[in-house]
């Protein structure tokens, strides 16, 4: 590659108490092959010692600017904060989460292949979450695919490429576009947005593996995991994108078999014994989607769940009740008018987007 003749990337960092991470974090962008970048470190008012650790590598770099918030804000305004701080000169743009890393070549190979393909608003590649690869399902040969389509597949398929917004490189004109660029009240923000883009534009894809995420307690990785925010924000993507990228009769029958599966997990959960926090939200998803919670749905979802227990030695009844809470415990927690409630994407938090 010749570097002198590549374009600008603007790399972002949003931080928040990362004294154990940010170094890490820095030293990967510094060891770039592709060197043509400007970083800036947005520090969300940590109090561990983070903004220290920045000052250090900026005093040594003069590619390395910090900007303090003068107040604390939630993680996802957060994001977008840094997205705003990109140089009206940058052609791409690469989040950088301060708990997590890239690879050397990452920018090389994804600057490469956008270059090479003016289409591509949105680059992706393998990553790793802690141990596991994910981000996988292409063939080999797809490095570029019609945005329309890779969106088909993700809803009709499961197909799921985009990966956390430390995964993807932004063509830097799609960000400065949008304003604020994530949605601040989704938790799911970064899926949602390339949602948004890809209606226009294709989809890069490199395979390789060149991000890393790290999985921690605490992060919107670990709390969408223990809520199962999955079927509402399949929902979501549907009820706002489905028309973009469905025909009518695909959005019907998806809905369908969508609200069906969503019940069933429903139905299973409460035989588990989720706690209130878990019930609220998903609740107030359903409530906010058009389609309301159900009580008769959920307990259509519990016949479901042990009549397949039944039907499956391997999952038995007592496995499945094994956590059980008491049924008068369980009726209680039904009840869902009180005030405690997940923990949202615009809530103070001290985790990064994943």
């Amino acid at each position: 590659m010749n570097f002198t003749l590549n374009p600008l990337v603007s790399i972002v960092t949003p931080v928040y108490n990362e004294v154990a991470c940010l170094a890490e974090c820095i030293e990967s962008v510094l060891a770039q092959t592709y060197q043509n970048w400007e970083y800036t470190i947005v520090d969300n008012c940590s109090t561990d010692g983070s903004v220290e650790i920045a000052r250090r590598y900026a005093a040594k770099d003069r590619r390395i600017r910090i900007r303090q918030n003068p107040q604390f804000l939630s993680v996802i305004p957060n994001h977008n904060i840094a997205l705003r701080q990109i140089s009206p000169q940058s052609k791409y743009c690469k989040v950088v989460l301060g708990d997590d890393w890239i690879f050397p070549n990452c920018l090389e190979k994804m600057v490469c292949l956008a270059e090479a393909h003016p289409s591509i608003g949105i680059v992706g590649a393998y990553a790793l979450e802690g141990p596991r690869v994910s981000c996988a399902g292409l063939p080999y040969q797809s490095s570029l695919v019609c945005g329309r389509e890779i969106c088909r597949r993700h809803l009709l398929e499961g197909l799921y490429v985009f990966g956390s917004a430390n995964a993807v490189l932004y063509r830097a004109d799609l960000v400065r576009a949008r304003d604020p660029f994530y949605n601040e009240a989704n938790i799911h923000a970064d899926t949602e947005v390339c949602f948004a883009l890809l209606k226009t534009c294709d989809f890069g894809f490199v395979h390789q593996i060149l991000t890393f995420t790290r999985v921690r307690a605490g992060s919107l990785a670990t709390i969408s995991e223990a809520r199962h925010t999955y079927f509402a924000s399949m929902l979501q993507l549907v009820l706002t994108y489905g028309s973009e990228f469905l025909t009518p009769k695909e959005c019907e029958t998806w809905m369908v078999q969508h609200l069906s599966g969503y019940y069933r997990f429903l139905g299973k959960s409460l035989i588990s014994g989720r706690d209130k926090a878990f019930w609220d939200y998903h609740r107030r998803e359903l409530t906010k989607a058009g389609v309301g919670f159900s009580r008769v749905r959920v307990a259509k979802g519990i016949l479901a769940t042990l009549c397949n227990a039944a039907l499956n030695p391997k999952d038995t009844v007592e496995r499945i009740l094994q956590r059980r809470p008491k049924i008068d415990l369980l009726c209680r927690r039904q009840n869902l008018e009180g005030k405690q409630s997940i923990v949202s994407a615009t809530e103070p938090q001290d985790h990064q987007m994943a």
